[in-house]
């Protein structure tokens, strides 16, 4: 499959690395607002560089696009790619309102493309093991679930990026663009979320309109309740975390690493599972956003290419890339109305 990638900042390189490794795929064209960047970005990565996006999407061969410019930009590249009949794979969050999400799915349908959102923190193989076993009962029934993504980033990540830190762009802040990870796979295992009561507030930097930490207590629609802490302004930063809890059984995932696995009946494997995954290695970018492993990337996209050659939907689809957003969108309403905001939105 040919893919191309719009958006040629510090993600893309992630997607093209990705893309690369998988048999019979390979990038064939780029495309950026800024011409200049999309000529650097070819000579670089051996594809074609456009300027013009309706040019770019008339590259022979075009198969598959991913988009990764700011995220309130999503919407307009979305639907010309879905209008020139291409399968979509965009970065997180997909959009940033639940309306542009759904413009975005509405016209994938209507095109007949596959469209999913990145979330690759799904593929380590920590997350499926973990998730594997709630899906066994292994955790009998579930008391508690919470992630906390407790970041570092300097006043100056924020100064450089015109983008960064605005509603219209980003969205939000260290929920929406730094912990939407953590709370898509909190989600994923805990299953819906009820409702939401949650504080945010700009603590530890300054000439943004968004959050930078935020808490928010959940309850799920099984009963068990949830919290949520995320900030982009806990020197010196620490990865990911996230705590599952039920009365028969407990798990600590930290980014790729298994730090608590434990049951009221062991198996035969949970040994050397605990062995195994208890130690891998990263930050998952708590410090630094580039900081940050490409095999995550690479495992989705082989999903999503298999998911294709079959004609089968892709496990993170529009409407499961859509459920992060819409919980971390119910935090922000809570923290700005001061109450108890009920899902679905």
């Amino acid at each position: 499959m040919n893919f191309g990638i719009i958006g040629t900042g510090m993600i893309s390189a992630f997607h093209y690395r990705a893309i690369s490794e998988i048999p019979g795929c390979r990038v064939v064209a780029c495309m950026d607002s800024v011409a200049e960047r999309a000529r650097v970005f070819g000579v670089e990565h051996n594809c074609a560089g456009y300027g013009d996006l309706g040019k770019f999407l008339a590259h022979p061969g075009l198969d598959v696009v991913t988009v990764c410019t700011p995220s309130g930009t999503h919407l307009e590249a979305a639907l010309a790619v879905a209008g020139a009949g291409k399968h979509l794979i965009i970065e997180k969050p997909v959009e940033v309102t639940l309306a542009r999400i759904d413009k975005i799915i509405e016209a994938c349908d209507k095109s007949g493309v596959s469209l999913s959102g990145v979330f690759m923190s799904r593929y380590y193989e920590s997350s499926r093991a973990l998730k594997l076993a709630l899906e066994a009962g292994r955790f009998g029934q579930m008391v508690l679930g919470s992630a906390y993504i407790k970041w570092w980033r300097a006043q100056e990540y924020y100064d450089r990026g015109g983008w960064r830190g605005t509603w219209e762009f980003d969205g939000g802040g260290a929920l929406m663009n730094q912990g939407i990870h953590a709370v898509d796979l909190l989600q994923w295992f805990m299953g819906p979320v009820e409702s939401v009561f949650s504080y945010a507030g700009l603590l530890g930097h300054e000439g943004i309109e968004v959050e930078d930490t935020a808490v928010a207590c959940l309850r799920f629609r099984s009963g068990a309740f949830g919290v949520i802490e995320g900030s982009t302004a806990a020197y010196p930063g620490s990865p990911k975390r996230l705590e599952i809890s039920g009365v028969r059984g407990s798990a600590v995932l930290e980014e790729e690493s298994i730090k608590g696995w434990n049951f009221a009946d062991e198996l035969p494997g949970d040994a050397g599972l605990r062995e195994k995954l208890g130690a891998r290695p990263g930050s998952g970018g708590s410090a630094d956003p580039s900081a940050i492993s490409y095999h995550g990337h690479r495992a989705q996209f082989t999903e999503i290419v298999e998911a294709l050659a079959s004609g089968r939907k892709p496990a993170v689809d529009g409407l499961e890339a859509r459920k992060a957003v819409e919980i971390i969108l119910a935090i922000y309403r809570s923290a700005q109305t001061g109450g108890e905001v009920k899902l679905p939105l």
